[in-house]
């Protein structure tokens, strides 16, 4: 039986504000509104989000990717700014279903926090609502959870879920993928949100570096190098993916360049980088530097400038490259041993 001399408790005592998380709610719902679209037959704090397939389709198939932003959201809130880890979080779920040739639908968000603030939660939907409308996705509902046994006051993390479409003709990768397709590279932003926890240990850690820091080789602070925003690809590659020229996709995320490259390829093809160092962005070589990291573990663990790459017949890659920031990279080769993906010096 309860004690009557003892205070009742609530779920505020506990550390857990609702009303805190309805205000957050109310706040954001107009922002979110504005990437509806006629499909969107849902409200924003429905049990479940509501998306109509539009029946243009012919034979569609549905691609759905989840992920995070990993340790970037420690540099994030160090550095005091929240509305570039939303943009981070959906244009790399954009890019993950952009490589097998699906253009976005509809995206949902998770958000743990520590402490709930209202400011700091409406920042971070601030970038996904603008990721969103630039890649021409509905967000069409989310979770906000505050647990405070479980993140410290201040602490947040991010997860979110984007679903989209491709008819099953143009699923990437294609079977005609062969030797003597090209390896394009489409330059990254820096480290978009993989290999943090590596680059913390090294800039903070062993260099001493702080987030206001004005570094000379990167002509900004370090708060502004590691927290650019994680590049979409969707508009530079949204013209090609009906192209059968356009081969395969491989978005550079952890693992880097071969670890993610290997995923598409297929059969005794092996891809061989001619790897251009001098387009090596600089915050790269500070971090080999700083902590001593062989280009092994670099190559391993960033992307190193190229955020994705992609496999095309050597006459779309000659007009891609043309018209884009892209580079050449290299070339798939036929090959029976080794590694899938190789590289060598460039001559």
């Amino acid at each position: 039986m309860p004690d009557d001399h003892i205070e009742s408790m609530d779920y505020k005592q506990a550390g857990v504000d609702i009303e805190a998380g309805e205000r957050a709610v109310q706040k954001i719902k107009d922002k979110v509104r504005t990437t509806f679209n006629a499909s969107v037959l849902s409200e924003l704090g429905s049990f479940g989000g509501l998306y109509r397939i539009d029946s243009a389709w012919n034979n569609p198939i549905l691609v759905a990717s989840t992920d995070g932003v990993g340790t970037k959201l420690l540099v994030a809130i160090r550095a005091g700014i929240y509305d570039t880890v939303g943009q981070d979080l959906v244009n790399h779920c954009v890019n993950d279903i952009l490589v097998q040739g699906a253009t976005p639908l509809f995206f949902l968000d998770y958000i743990g926090v520590g402490k709930l603030s209202v400011e700091n939660i409406s920042l971070v939907i601030d970038g996904f609502v603008k990721a969103c409308q630039e890649n021409g996705c509905a967000l069409i509902g989310g979770e906000m959870a505050e647990m405070p046994g479980l993140y410290r006051p201040g602490e947040f993390d991010l997860a979110g879920t984007i679903v989209g479409m491709v008819e099953q003709e143009n699923l990437l990768p294609r079977p005609t993928m062969k030797a003597g397709d090209i390896l394009v590279g489409l330059p990254s932003t820096g480290l978009h949100t993989n290999g943090y926890s590596l680059a913390r240990k090294v800039l903070f850690e062993r260099m001493g570096l702080r987030v206001d820091s004005y570094v000379q080789e990167l002509q900004c602070s370090l708060a502004e190098a590691l927290l650019r925003v994680h590049r979409s690809y969707l508009p530079h590659l949204s013209p090609y993916l009906k192209n059968p020229g356009l081969k395969a996709l491989a978005h550079i995320t952890g693992g880097g360049i071969a670890g993610n490259l290997k995923r598409v390829l297929s059969g005794n093809l092996q891809g061989v980088i001619e790897f251009p160092e001098e387009r090596i962005p600089p915050i790269y070589q500070l971090i080999r530097d700083g902590g001593n990291v062989s280009w092994e573990v670099m190559r391993q663990t960033f992307n190193l400038g190229f955020g994705m790459i992609c496999v095309m017949n050597p006459d779309l890659a000659t007009e891609f490259i043309a018209g884009t920031e892209a580079f050449a990279l290299g070339e798939l080769r036929e090959s029976h041993q080794g590694p899938q993906v190789i590289f060598k010096e460039k001559t």
